[in-house]
């Protein structure tokens, strides 16, 4: 397997601008490389036609945060099927869905998987994108896998993140942010009681008279609560011997159903943008479910002045938009041209994630470059855009965006459904698009630039633009020492994100020091 050159991307401005400075703005010169990258860049190159030493490499690599990750999705479908038997739960051998006991006709107990390997191997088919052909329609088996799991996946909230902070620690990243939809019965019922009114204040005002809304808020924090306290048992945080994710830094995002109706969608973004400004463990919203369902469509646009009217009420909490999970053939054209730039310019996104139709957008590249100025970062999962969308390789704007200087970051979108981890993602990044080694280590380090933890950053100025620089505060300590000057002691005791950032530069100092001992090419 080869690296391969990297793809030819659309042009970002005059040839005098570097990406993200229209008009030839004058930013910083990069920074040189290090001694340490230019060993594990040698290191890279010899490899490139060895496999498992390219696997040793990237699965080694320090790979930043996780930042578009549903919790539902994340799992492998193995335990998935394991939680399923543990609970007790039947499957409707007809659609392969989990549903509750007593297993009646049709029906026969998640334990069979067990001891019926084919019945086992036809649960992993259905619950996830296994042995899927290419010929057949991806998107409709990817989102269709999480109603039939969905019944295992509600009960287990804590064993879930147990199960998959453990792989994000072993993956060699630092930080998870990852979507649930708290208290969603509660929100539901509110969201009837209340009813649609379109004046947005008003609507507000319904949802928050007499405490009706607080009352959710505090139901979904005794989740929040409930679900630690499980995710700790789980993982025997509290033991001699805790596993893994027990010291990875975790936060939640809420998530809003967008296929719902208005008054249920309104109230799920309230109640998230709420809760992110109450429980410091909830730091964003984003919608989710299919961007090109019917009633995804016809709201789109109306869902957009809906957030950005609650981010003015809610000024603190965050926002990332599945804005552009679109492409040609799935919607009608005029359905491509406006819904990343909604995003950003009404909505006021922080992040976008997938974003693959931008090129298809109104103005695509002003929409481009307003990302860049603003520093809102893209969230690619490729696998993900590859199986729903059929988009892969030149076809994806991943390179479109690294020109137009917008952040970039890799995510696995549902791994579990998926099959994959992290390190896939971040190995056919380099060998799709040639990717050096230090681009490589921008795009973990951005990752964790362009999460929601609170505080300074370590770096400084715009350093997707000018590039990685330590800010005065540390950059005359070295990463991983135990000696640090007072002023990078007091940023890292300060600030929460300039801490994992730090984590994450002893990492590639380990990394780059020990990078010629992996397997050995031929």
């Amino acid at each position: 397997m080869c690296l391969l050159p990297a793809a030819v991307a659309a042009p970002a401005g005059p040839a005098s601008a570097a990406p993200g400075a229209p008009g030839g703005t004058a930013v910083a010169p990069r920074p040189t490389s290090t001694a340490g990258e230019v060993v594990a860049s040698a290191r890279l190159a010899s490899i490139r036609d060895d496999p498992a030493a390219l696997q040793a490499f990237f699965r080694a690599l320090p790979k930043g945060g996780e930042l578009h990750n549903h919790l539902s999705g994340a799992v492998s479908t193995e335990y998935l099927i394991r939680l399923a038997g543990e609970d007790g739960l039947c499957v409707d051998t007809t659609t392969m869905t989990a549903v509750v006991p007593p297993c009646g006709p049709g029906t026969r107990p998640a334990t069979d998987a067990d001891t019926d390997r084919a019945f086992h191997d036809a649960l992993v088919r259905a619950w996830s994108m296994q042995d899927f052909p290419p010929g057949g329609n991806g998107h409709d088996h990817f989102f269709d896998t999480f109603g039939k799991f969905g019944e295992v996946t509600w009960r287990n909230r804590g064993k879930l993140l147990a199960e998959f902070a453990d792989t994000v620690v072993e993956q060699n990243q630092f930080y998870l942010e990852t979507m649930v939809s708290p208290a969603s019965e509660s929100a539901k019922k509110l969201a009837n009681e209340v009813g649609w009114d379109a004046d947005l204040a008003r609507m507000h005002g319904k949802l928050v008279a007499d405490g009706k809304l607080d009352k959710i808020v505090a139901e979904a924090r005794k989740e929040a609560d409930d679900g630690d306290a499980e995710f700790r048992t789980e993982a025997g945080c509290a033991t001699e011997a805790p596993r893994p994710g027990c010291g990875l830094t975790v936060r939640w995002i809420s998530q809003v159903n967008r296929g719902s109706t208005n008054e249920r969608v309104f109230t799920q973004m309230a109640l998230g943008m709420r809760l992110a400004e109450a429980d410091p463990r909830f730091v964003a919203v984003n919608l989710v479910q299919p961007e090109d369902w019917d009633t995804s469509l016809a709201n789109y646009s109306t869902q957009m002045r809906m957030l950005k009217y609650l981010r003015g009420v809610y000024p603190k909490a965050h926002l990332t938009l599945h804005a552009g999970e679109l492409w040609p053939g799935l919607v009608k054209p005029a359905d491509l041209t406006f819904h990343i730039g909604e995003a950003v310019d009404v909505a006021g996104a922080d992040r976008i994630g997938h974003g693959v139709d931008l090129v298809h957008e109104n103005d695509w590249q002003r929409v481009a470059d307003t990302m860049a100025a603003r520093r809102v970062a893209v969230e690619v999962p490729f696998t993900s855009n590859a199986q729903i969308l059929g988009v892969k390789g030149a076809d994806h704007p991943f390179e479109t965006y690294r020109a137009h200087g917008v952040p970039v970051v890799l995510a696995t979108d549902d791994p579990g459904v998926s099959r994959i981890d992290v390190t896939h993602e971040y190995r056919y990044a380099a060998e799709t698009y040639g990717l050096t080694y230090r681009e490589l280590k921008d795009l973990a380090r951005a990752s964790l630039e362009y999460a929601f933890l609170p505080g300074a950053s370590l770096w400084q100025g715009n350093p997707t633009r000018d590039g990685y620089r330590l800010a005065g505060a540390c950059r005359h300590d070295e990463p991983g020492s135990d000696r640090l000057r007072p002023n990078c002691r007091r940023l890292l005791d300060a600030s929460p994100k300039a801490a994992v950032e730090w984590r994450q530069e002893a990492a590639f100092r380990a990394f780059e020091r020990h990078v010629t001992t992996g397997p050995k090419a031929g």
